[in-house]
């Protein structure tokens, strides 16, 4: 292969170990001794439970099994009901309940960075290192309109938090891990900071080799990334912030299951953001703006060698960018029992692309503009205490999307585009409505909601299928806005020893954006965007145990349906059902765990059917793995952690898969990717 870091083998266990100690060596020495109490220092994480409603929030920095994530679609799988399409090591794209693309709203402080590559190797969580943020929030389903137009499937966000300080003083938090495959990652994150201000540096790289499935074949999935953030804080007074930020990151993916390769995923951010707290009935003011620039290239060349068997014999590259800007404010109000935040978004995209035969030829291309979109939305949530621990919660936005299509050809053979500067407008309302009730002194409580988004087709929906629905001269003239209506209820109850919760869906989903797959010879695989009706529904549901001080049983089970209704089929992509099951004992020092994960056979699937990321291969086979993970808390700052993923070393596939390239040895018919078999890691955390 063309690139030596990308090494396949494994590291011994003991170089690993030495590499290890001498990293940690010094780090132990500064540590020892120090007083104060434990920042992100806990157990392991394997199970998700809901803050709320709907909602899901964590730490991205706590450790976490399997080994800590890549990327923010890995991380994300730690929360019932989320999965992701893989295509080997790094950079999956996140499905929540069997939904994708902009049906999940992906925000990073509060700023979109759409990917680039119209078949979405970068897609927007490819840019998050997890643990470079403060706060991972998940809203299920359409039930917040306060994060921008879309969300029918549900909001992610990574934040970073705003820190204060009552004195002059330093922060620093710190991880290095190693592991099998080559893995290899170190993280830090220090902050300066006095009352009147702050200064925030983060940083981190990851790194692995192709890893090794059950079986001991090597699957073409290694990477490397790294990424670095900083941000400068004016606080004059407790309710005042004034923060300007600024990012950059690059890396490289080797893909299984793509004719292309992610040679480069260079990221470019500004920020800034102002918050001002009020004592009156105008209880706080935000706004933030941001820049996030994603120049992403793909080739056949600096990963892998052509394949001159292949329908892209000769070296080949393409170069794309989208450059999104935008911006929000709002109001949070507050009147008694009623309280509201109210405001605008705005968000500007702007994507252009280049390419060429040979290597390194499409630097000397021009670039060529081929989409502007364009939104802006006015919205509103309120919150109406009815009575002790009785809520109604409510809220309302209408966008104006504008998309124009900036492609003057077409197509492979590079003809005539009949929709070249023709612009789409749309204006599309979305909004919802919950009621909650929590039972006084009996721990339990309970939600039942009703929301409906209208969402634009996004820029892969609308440029880049082959074709549009019939009678359509493409996809950007033909697919329709999708119209998504959807139940939400559930229940939580918590006691002194034990806690368990249950939600469920049912929604319908007209003009539903449906892609279909088949032969295009030579040309490989040609594409279809149409629109359908789509029915779904579905169920998540945990629990904890207590049964002791230091002893925890806890599980999740989540199963996710759907189905063309026009056609009588199942909607392609829906994942199957799928159960986590851990065993957890810390005593304040030590910890230990056990992880047993489940996912039942698929056989509801619709063959050459799914969306622009992955198509239904056919049915899948059930699986469980099983996985185990330790601590040992060194003293108040330090933690070390290890795990043992995959401990029976299981050859298995995930049913959202793509099919194995045939650059990498793949035979013509469709074979999903196998996952990592055994996979070691060790980890030590640092928090001053």
């Amino acid at each position: 292969m063309s690139s030596s870091c990308f090494a396949t083998a494994r590291p011994s266990r003991c170089a690993l170990a030495c590499a290890l100690s001498i990293c940690l060596f010094p780090v132990l020495a500064c540590a020892n001794g120090v007083d104060g109490t434990a920042k992100n220092l806990d157990r392991v994480v394997v199970i998700g439970t809901p803050t709320q409603a709907l909602t899901f929030e964590t730490d991205p920095k706590l450790p976490r099994q399997p080994v800590p994530a890549s990327d923010g679609a890995d991380y994300l799988k730690t929360i019932p009901g989320f999965s992701a399409v893989r295509n080997g090591g790094s950079n999956g794209d996140p499905v929540l309940r069997g939904m994708f693309g902009s049906r999940l709203n992906l925000l990073s402080n509060d700023g979109g960075m759409p990917g680039a590559c119209p078949a979405r190797m970068d897609n927007p969580l490819s840019y998050v290192a997890p643990e470079t943020y403060d706060s991972l929030t998940v809203i299920k389903g359409p039930q917040t309109v306060l994060w921008g137009p879309g969300a029918s499937a549900g909001t992610v966000r990574f934040q970073r938090e705003t820190p204060r300080f009552d004195e002059p003083g330093l922060r620093a938090q710190a991880s290095v891990l190693g592991g099998s495959f080559g893995r290899n990652d170190q993280l830090f994150d220090i902050t300066a900071g006095a009352p009147t201000g702050y200064a925030r540096v983060s940083a981190n790289r990851s790194q692995a080799g192709d890893y090794a499935d059950g079986n001991g074949a090597r699957v073409p999935s290694a990477w490397k990334k790294w990424n670095t953030d900083a941000a400068l804080g004016w606080t004059p007074d407790a309710d005042t912030l004034l923060e300007v930020s600024a990012g950059i990151g690059n890396g490289q993916a080797r893909y299984a299951a793509r004719g292309m390769d992610g040679a480069q995923f260079r990221r470019d951010s500004l920020g800034l953001r102002f918050e001002k707290a009020f004592g009156g009935m105008l209880r706080k003011l935000t706004a933030s703006a941001y820049r996030n620039d994603a120049d992403h290239v793909m080739d056949n060349y600096t990963l892998r060698d052509p394949n001159p068997m292949s329908t892209m014999p000769m070296p080949m590259a393409a170069n794309v960018e989208r450059v999104t800007s935008g911006g929000r404010i709002a109001a949070d109000w507050e009147w008694h029992s009623f309280a509201l935040t109210a405001g605008v978004d705005a968000q500007r995209s702007q994507h252009r692309s280049r390419s060429a035969m040979g290597r390194g030829m499409y630097a000397a291309k021009p670039w060529a503009q081929d989409a502007l979109m364009r939104y802006l939305g006015v919205f509103a949530e309120g919150n109406w205490t009815l009575a002790a621990g009785q809520h109604v919660i409510a809220g309302a936005r209408m966008d104006r999307a504008d998309v124009v299509d900036q492609r003057s050809t077409a197509g492979m053979m590079g003809m005539p585009n009949s929709t070249f500067g023709q612009a789409r407008r749309d204006t599309l309302p979305s909004g919802f409505v919950r009621y909650q009730r929590d039972i006084a002194g009996s721990g339990l409580g309970w939600y039942a909601g009703v929301g409906h988004v209208q969402r634009m087709p996004d820029y892969w929906e609308l440029f880049s299928p082959n074709n549009g629905p019939l009678g359509a001269p493409n996809a950007f003239a033909g697919v329709q806005p999708e119209k998504t209506t959807q139940l939400d209820v559930g229940a939580q109850w918590h006691g002194k020893r034990s806690n368990a919760w249950v939600s469920a869906y049912a929604g319908r989903i007209q003009d539903y954006i449906l892609f279909r797959y088949m032969s295009g010879g030579m040309m490989g695989m040609t594409s279809i965007a149409s629109n359908i009706d789509a029915r779904i529904h579905g169920f998540e549901a945990g629990g904890e145990l207590r049964p002791g001080k230091d002893w925890t049983l806890a599980g999740n089970v989540a199963w996710a349906w759907g189905a063309n209704m026009g056609a009588q089929t199942p909607l392609p992509q829906m994942t199957p059902l799928e159960g986590r099951f851990s065993a957890a004992w810390d005593n304040g020092q030590w910890s230990a765990a056990v992880l047993l994960r489940a996912v039942a056979a698929q056989s509801r699937v619709s063959l050459n059917q799914g969306n622009v990321t992955g198509r239904d291969l056919g049915p899948s086979a059930g699986f469980a793995t099983l996985a185990l993970n330790a601590g040992y808390r060194l003293n108040a700052r330090m933690q070390l952690t290890t795990g043992i993923d995959n401990l029976f070393n299981r050859t298995y596939s995930e049913h959202l898969n793509l099919a194995g390239s045939a650059d990498f040895g793949y035979p013509a018919l469709p074979v999903r990717i196998h996952e990592p078999g055994r996979n070691l890691w060790l980890k030590l955390n640092l928090a001053l």
